[in-house]
């Protein structure tokens, strides 16, 4: 069956009734807006997000399942980053009249799945037709108690720089399907399923451990430099102490070049933290509490240090590696 058979009020009514009653939810799918409640003491985040066919993905690499998962799980490492708790999602979706009901129906448990798997309610959207790429909008609204919620702004000459998991698997697969190649499944997963690191962020940010935190959306280069331009800071980062999967360095090896993935691939949706220097072992037992291995990667230094990357032999020279722009490519 076709969308265009089954029709866009079809469609809202089959997802509606996939979602359940959730605690908060006073009013979701099926009114104007949606009425809700937070718990007291708490404050609100929110983040939206938009992923267009031929730009952030392609049918030919992913399937409507794990899009519909990625779409959500993008969202949702964007409140980890801050370190709250996500809680209700919105999904906007455009796409064609001919799309496949069946593809449709994929997407949608996509979406429910991940957001099921992390306590998360769809409460909301919008369909329209497209006239031909697929277009998905998703916002996510999660809460953190006052005063808890980490931004990118408060990191300080001697803090230490951590990061979450490896670097550089999504974008590594990434380049091998441009390449025409198929690339180790891990890899793949890696770019085509994200993992939101809700338990890490929530835990860094209740301790009061991470003075900055940001996600890794465009790459460890570009996104603390996000952090440091926010905080008025420098850094130095060690190239040895990157956090490399076995699958990366298989690759590494034959293709040297591939360490600029490490440090400008987008998409591995891992978290980036700046730490004092004094706490950086309680950080560290935070990883290994919620299974998601911290790694010291370099030091925050005074603004006229600039960005710069230490190799091996103790050469230093300007980092400049970016991470991808929409419209600066």
């Amino acid at each position: 069956m076709k969308l265009g058979d089954l029709g866009e009020f079809g469609l809202i009514d089959s997802i509606r009734a996939r979602v359940g009653a959730a605690p908060g939810v006073y009013r979701g799918i099926g009114d104007d807006a949606a009425e809700l409640e937070i718990p007291a003491g708490h404050r609100l985040l929110t983040s939206t997000d938009l992923l267009l066919e031929e730009v952030h993905f392609r049918f030919a690499w992913t399937s409507a399942y794990d899009l519909g998962r990625k779409a959500v799980a993008v969202n949702l490492s964007d409140v980890a980053a801050m370190g709250g708790l996500p809680r209700f999602v919105y999904v906007g979706l455009a796409c064609p009249a001919d799309a496949e009901v069946a593809q449709l129906d994929a997407f949608v448990t996509g979406v429910l799945d991940e957001a099921a798997e992390h306590g998360v309610i769809l409460v909301g959207g919008d369909t329209c037709r497209s006239p031909g790429p697929w277009v998905i909008s998703v916002t996510v609204e999660g809460t953190a108690p006052a005063g808890t919620a980490v931004g990118r702004d408060g990191a300080h000459p001697g803090d230490l720089v951590l990061v979450s998991g490896t670097l550089g698997d999504s974008a590594l697969a990434l380049d091998l399907w441009q390449q025409g190649k198929t690339p180790d499944p891990w890899l793949a997963t890696r770019h085509n399923r994200p993992l939101p690191r809700i338990a890490l962020g929530r835990e860094l940010a209740l301790a009061g451990l991470a003075t900055a935190m940001i996600d890794l959306s465009d790459g460890v280069a570009s996104d603390l430099e996000h952090i440091l331009q926010a905080s008025k800071a420098g850094a130095e980062i060690l190239s040895s102490a990157l956090p490399l999967s076995p699958a990366f360095r298989t690759q590494l090896e034959r293709r040297p070049e591939l360490f600029d993935l490490a440090l400008g691939g987008g998409e591995d949706y891992e978290l980036l933290c700046t730490v004092p220097a004094a706490r950086a072992e309680e950080a560290l037992s935070a990883g290994t509490r919620t299974g998601v291995p911290l790694t010291i990667i370099g030091t925050v230094m005074e603004r006229g240090a600039g960005f710069r990357l230490r190799d091996a032999a103790g050469g230093v020279r300007p980092l400049r590696v970016r991470g991808y722009d929409h419209f600066c490519r």
